[in-house]
């Protein structure tokens, strides 16, 4: 059987090509030998079962822990412990049957009987029977919610504390997307566990540790398992763009691998270049893959919400909690750059996220004319001005309130717009950050590049600033690169925009033509 470059559930290294576990865990064996509780967190689809399995099985084949990987999502969103405590006695009496079947276990139903100490009692119970400690690993632990996670936290942080008196677990990790101290973060949740000063019940953790993300070693050394199987190179550039687009998030990382070589270059005697990388990257997020759509569901949080928005806009980030600014990095969505501050992970969930806020915009747009194009097929910028301008001031208003994000509305539309464009053979590229004070966007269809900075003006003219960062921007892209300097006049008591909306052409501070359209 040829292994394959997995994009779902664990690895497993007779089917698919992987990186050792061990090498991503960090400290946790360090941990478990000082048999310490604590957390492990990353974002989705970043390897943290198949390394929780690993680790329980390698626990296992020594002689002086005995581990358990216990999943607990079927239990995830029930708030009802009397209910939530059934399915989870049900997991983790299952996972002690698989792993430890010589470990006598205790009868589940008697202990539902309380489901308040469930856990506590069923663990005890095990750790009395087992003849080595124990090492118990909680997957998807996040996913309990309300009661059930306040009752499961408080349980293990009581077993934990007696467990000098009474046998428990000698090392115990839940495992999730985020950090044990965004577990519980509702105003009632925090009520509930004030009486232990802490905002989480689970205050014996020891640290919190996240996995690493592939190195471009890793990546590479990945790709040559590939090349050492079958014969077919990832050419040096299609080993980069893999990295750049993906920054070393392990899904993306195999996504994009298997896209080139299992869809797009069967011939194993073919190279795989980086524009077979670029055609699987394109075929990933216009196929919204369900790990681009797991990310991109987030975006309706409210607290994802009031740091992407502002983030998209270029706007400085208002009072926000720090709670708030980890969860939108602990589930891998942003990173924190050291220049730029919060910015999306990575290029791909970049595009993800504005195609995302911007779909029902363009799914609402009627462009019956490909007018951007001359009859060769390359781009006509005249023609994409006067038509955008005719689109703006017909459909402008009714597709404003047709975006989730109404504080970015006219970003997003004008977003939706050119994906139109794009799609019809150009490539799209965004940046925006926080605090960066813009939204910059570059269109290159067959040798046309196209410059665009969007600004928005609610109080001061953002004409001057607009026209300078503009300028910067085009000097990146190279001296044919055409520039439209976008304002969207946001200021209340302004005309309809079929009325406002024009365009000039105007000069940069350094004498360089582009167009100024104000909407």
């Amino acid at each position: 059987m040829e292994r394959y470059f997995n994009t779902s559930g664990p690895c497993n290294p007779d089917e698919h090509y992987m990186l050792p576990p061990e090498r991503r865990l960090g400290r946790v064996r360090e941990l478990v030998e000082q048999r310490r509780y604590f957390t492990l967190h990353s974002g989705r689809q970043t390897g943290k079962t198949t390394s929780a399995l690993w680790l329980a099985d390698e626990l296992s084949r020594g002689r002086r822990f005995a581990g358990v990987w216990v999943d607990l999502q079927p239990a995830q969103g029930n708030d009802i412990p009397a209910q939530a405590f059934r399915t989870v006695l049900v997991q983790i009496d299952d996972a002690f049957q698989l792993f430890l079947p010589r470990v006598k276990r205790p009868r589940t139903e008697p202990l539902l009987a309380n489901p308040e100490t469930s856990v506590l009692r069923y663990l005890r119970a095990v750790s009395k029977a087992s003849k080595r400690p124990l090492v118990v690993l909680f997957d998807e632990a996040d996913g309990l919610v309300g009661a059930t996670m306040v009752s499961f936290l408080t349980q293990l942080r009581s077993g934990y504390l007696g467990r000098d008196r009474s046998p428990f677990p000698a090392s115990v990790a839940l495992i999730g997307l985020r950090r044990v101290q965004d577990y519980a973060l509702s105003v009632e949740d925090r009520r509930t566990v004030a009486w232990l000063g802490t905002t989480s019940p689970f205050n014996v953790e020891a640290e919190t540790l996240t996995l690493s993300i592939f190195s471009k070693e890793d990546i590479a050394e990945l790709l040559a398992q590939h090349t050492e199987a079958t014969g077919q190179r990832f050419l040096p550039e299609a080993v980069e763009r893999i990295g750049e687009l993906s920054e070393g998030q392990p899904w993306l990382v195999n996504a994009l691998a298997y896209e080139a070589a299992f869809r797009d270059v069967r011939d194993r005697s073919v190279d795989i270049t980086a524009e077979d990388i670029e055609t699987g990257r394109a075929r990933i997020v216009r196929e919204r893959r369900t790990h681009i759509a797991s990310l991109a569901a987030r975006l309706r949080e409210p607290r994802v919400r009031r740091i992407v928005a502002p983030m998209l806009a270029g706007a400085v980030l208002e009072s926000l909690a720090e709670e708030d600014r980890d969860y939108v990095v602990d589930m891998g969505l942003l990173r924190r750059d050291p220049k730029l501050g919060l910015v999306p992970a990575n290029p791909v969930y970049r595009e993800t996220i504005v195609r995302a806020l911007a779909g029902a915009a363009s799914d609402s747009m009627y462009l019956p004319d490909v007018f951007w194009l001359h009859p060769d097929g390359t781009l006509d910028p005249q023609g994409m001005l006067e038509g955008f301008l005719s689109f703006w001031r017909l459909h402008g208003e009714p597709l404003l309130r047709t975006v989730e994000y109404a504080e970015i509305a006219p970003h997003l539309v004008m977003m939706a717009f050119l994906h139109r464009v794009e799609n019809g053979g150009g490539r799209l590229v965004r940046e925006y950050a926080v605090g960066s004070g813009r939204m910059d966007l570059c269109l290159r269809h067959k040798g046309t590049t196209l410059g665009i900075e969007l600004k928005v003006w609610s109080e001061r003219d953002p004409t001057a600033r607009g026209l300078s960062q503009l300028e910067q921007y085009l000097a990146r892209l190279g001296p044919d690169a055409i520039g439209w300097l976008v304002i969207f006049d946001r200021r209340p008591g302004q005309p309809p925009l079929e009325d406002r909306t024009s365009a000039s052409t105007e000069h940069t501070p350094g004498g360089r033509e582009v167009v100024v359209i104000r909407a």
